[in-house]
């Protein structure tokens, strides 16, 4: 592998950042109203799923919670009892719906569409990597080695790179600029590749993607929508493509993102689940939503002037959480889409699709704080004028997600509550009625215990199915092994019972903050462990172990027996600061690794896209290592470098002066040096600075007055 060429072509003519803007009109939808649509027929197949999806999950949670009646009615129901029920009705439908899925899914016939070479003629479809303060050079490596996997293909002249940027911290921004040239460096004559940053970061993910299309969406019949951590075939790619171009009724077409590159103990159990299990619950998705899917925000194609047309998102009123930008944008996108009559289907079988998982617990709690508050506002999205049933299911689902966890929550404490009470409450064993025989307090303990193996059965279905699946399945048992398949399928779901209280209460503490007006900010998401801070874990778990504590000395007082069935939950809460940090070991996760526990089949017969991956993020890595504000002072080339990728500063509104800009220049003015002007910079001028071609001359001009 050759490295990288750090000092460009010198010799060449100066590349432009962008390419001329060709805009799209892509104005805010109206939930309030909606013009009558007619739909495209759906399959038979897909009515099918859907009776035996919800069809099956509505018996199975009318027979559960009528044995949850039975259970409760032996005496006299109370108002805790009739809660409960109602409690676990609500929890019970949603395995009850995942298993029926599940089961749904055996049934959906394998697709994988044929490439159809002549439909890719005269259409360009543009590689989007919406981008917030990433590592640059993993994400430039994952689209490099995309690039070169498109040439190789002889598809390359259908495809453009486009990077758009909202990074906001100042280092990150100057290794950014010099990762994206080198890769135009070396995708030059092959596939163009353009970078803008936003100097306003708006509606964040959401409104850099329609900055995006409003600008340049013109250009392109399709894009690509990648994150950060994606990475797709040429096979792949082209598939989409060409299955996008064959059916004009196409909107979005979702595949189903792989995980990999797993370091951690979490990131393993992730990497594994998504492999076993995550196909037969995506098959059976895909089988009952039909042409009504749903969208992820990456991994997916979508046809760019519709979804200008019909996807602009408005900003929400009302009271927080359900106020300002909405979040979640995926799903809402895919709604109005379909709404509008475009197609928003998934492929689940397509292989050749990846992305990486959060490297421990505390890192998806980070994650899910945002999700969970997008998916909260998807309450006031429900009632929009002529969404499609369901596309309002799959938002319900998303919200659900989350509000499953304090109903979960409520219910052991309802348990808890009444066992107390029985302690407490003097039992009247003989009325004032005459009666040979005393009102005992009968618990139907037999019928509890069937219930309880139902639900566990219930809640099991998807992974023993996707672990059938996997064992008759070549590409899975082979590489993989029938024996470290299961040992791997026990310890994922061992791992599973203890994180379940954890994320509960995680979870729980995610609906207060919400409800009670608290925004989730934006975070960079993590994507690679950086070590165990045991501080962290300890200041994020002591009330899950306090909580855990508390529960457990009542229990052990009032109720041993309810103690022994609420055990799994107690451990995992009692347990969750180590079990945390255990999530972030990558010790661990090199022995399961070593031990072929845990693995996936691109860790045994790694893909060459793959490698090649790697391959270049090392390349990447050493070449941005050392870039920072400083080096640009002292290396012209790298300084222009930087410059031609950057936009002209916005236009200052009258009344609202560039302050940032305005300190900078004083600053540079009452410095003795450029390090020391750079030392008084806040991150927010240091962005001016960077911004300012002529501003950094002036920082530059201290330097040469002291020569």
């Amino acid at each position: 592998m050759e490295p990288l060429n750090m000092q460009g072509e010198q010799n060449n003519m100066h590349r432009l950042a962008t390419p001329a803007e060709c805009p799209l009109d892509m104005p805010p939808q109206d939930f309030k109203r909606h013009s009558k649509i007619v739909y495209r027929r759906q399959a038979w197949t897909t009515w099918l799923a859907r009776l035996i999806t919800f069809g099956g999950a509505t018996s199975l949670t009318g027979f559960a919670t009528y044995q949850m009646v039975l259970i409760v009615s032996q005496v006299e129901v109370t108002v805790l009892q009739w809660l409960m029920v109602g409690f676990f009705a609500l929890t019970f439908v949603w395995i009850a719906l995942a298993a029926c899925g599940a089961i749904a899914g055996l049934f959906f016939p394998n697709k994988i569409p044929s490439p159809q070479a002549d439909s890719l003629l005269g259409k360009k479809t543009v590689l989007l990597m919406p981008i917030y303060n990433e590592d640059a050079a993993q994400t430039c490596a994952a689209l490099m080695s995309m690039g070169k996997a498109l040439v190789a293909e002889g598809v390359g002249q259908h495809f453009e790179i486009f990077i758009i940027s909202d990074s906001n911290k100042p280092e990150v921004w100057v290794k950014e600029t010099a990762a994206v040239h080198q890769l135009q460096t070396a995708l030059h004559g092959d596939i163009k590749v353009w970078y803008r940053r936003r100097f306003n970061n708006k509606a964040k993910k959401a409104g850099n993607v329609h900055e995006f299309v409003s600008r340049w969406g013109g250009h392109y019949d399709y894009m690509l929508i990648l994150d950060a951590d994606s990475l797709l075939s040429a096979s792949t790619l082209r598939t989409l493509m060409t299955e996008m171009a064959s059916d004009p009724h196409s909107g979005i077409i979702q595949t189903l993102p792989c995980l990999y590159r797993g370091n951690t103990l979490f990131a393993r159990l992730q990497q594994f689940a998504g492999t076993i299990y995550g196909p037969i619950v995506a098959k059976g998705i895909t089988a009952w939503q039909g042409d009504d899917g749903n969208y992820w925000g990456h991994n997916a194609i979508i046809r760019v002037n519709a979804f200008a047309q019909t996807a602009g998102l408005p900003t929400l009123g009302g009271n927080k959480p359900f106020s300002g930008d909405i979040l979640s944008h995926d799903f809402v996108e895919a709604a109005l889409m379909r709404r509008a009559g475009w197609s928003v289907r998934m492929l689940p079988d397509l292989k050749g699709s990846w992305e990486e998982s959060p490297p421990s617990l505390s890192d998806v709690a980070i994650r899910d704080r945002r999700w969970a508050q997008g998916n909260i506002q998807h309450l006031a999205v429900l009632s929009a004028k002529g969404l499609r049933w369901p596309n309002r299911f799959h938002m319900l689902t998303g919200i659900m997600g989350y509000m499953a966890s304090p109903i979960w929550f409520a219910l052991i404490l309802i348990g808890i509550v009444m066992a107390v009470q029985i302690h407490y409450v003097n039992v009247e064993y003989f009325s004032d009625e005459l009666s040979l025989f005393p009102h005992w307090p009968v618990f139907d303990s037999e019928r509890m215990i069937q219930l309880f193996v139902l639900t566990m059965g219930i809640l099991l279905v998807p992974k023993i199915l996707g672990l059938l699946r996997a064992i008759f399945t070549k590409q899975l048992r082979q590489p993989l092994g029938i024996i470290r398949l299961l040992l791997g399928a026990i310890i994922e779901i061992v791992f599973s019972v203890l994180y379940a209280p954890i994320f509960m209460l995680i979870h729980s503490k995610h609906m207060l903050d919400i409800f009670r007006g608290r925004d989730s900010g934006w975070s960079t998401q993590q994507r690679q462990h950086k070590g165990t801070d045991w501080l962290h874990l300890f200041r994020m778990h002591i009330w899950h172990t306090l909580i855990g504590v508390v529960m457990t000395a009542i229990l052990v007082y009032y109720s041993p027996p309810l103690l022994f069935w609420l055990a799994p939950t107690l451990i995992g809460l009692l347990l969750s600061i180590p079990l945390s940090a255990l999530s972030g070991s990558s010790i661990l996760a090199k022995v399961l690794k070593f031990c072929g526990l845990l693995s996936i089949p691109e860790e045994v017969n790694m893909p060459a896209l793959m490698q090649q991956r790697d391959e270049f993020e090392q390349l990447f890595s050493a070449q941005v290592a050392e870039l920072n504000i400083e080096y640009l002072l002292s290396h012209p080339l790298h300084r222009e470098n930087h410059f031609s990728m950057t936009q002209a500063p916005l236009v200052p509104v009258r009344g609202h002066p560039p302050l940032d800009k305005i300190s900078v220049e004083h600053k540079i003015a009452d410095a003795q040096s450029p390090q020391e002007a750079i030392a008084w910079m806040t991150d927010k001028e240091k962005l001016a600075l960077l911004s300012d071609r002529q501003l950094f001359a002036s920082l530059l001009a201290i330097a040469s007055t002291q020569n």
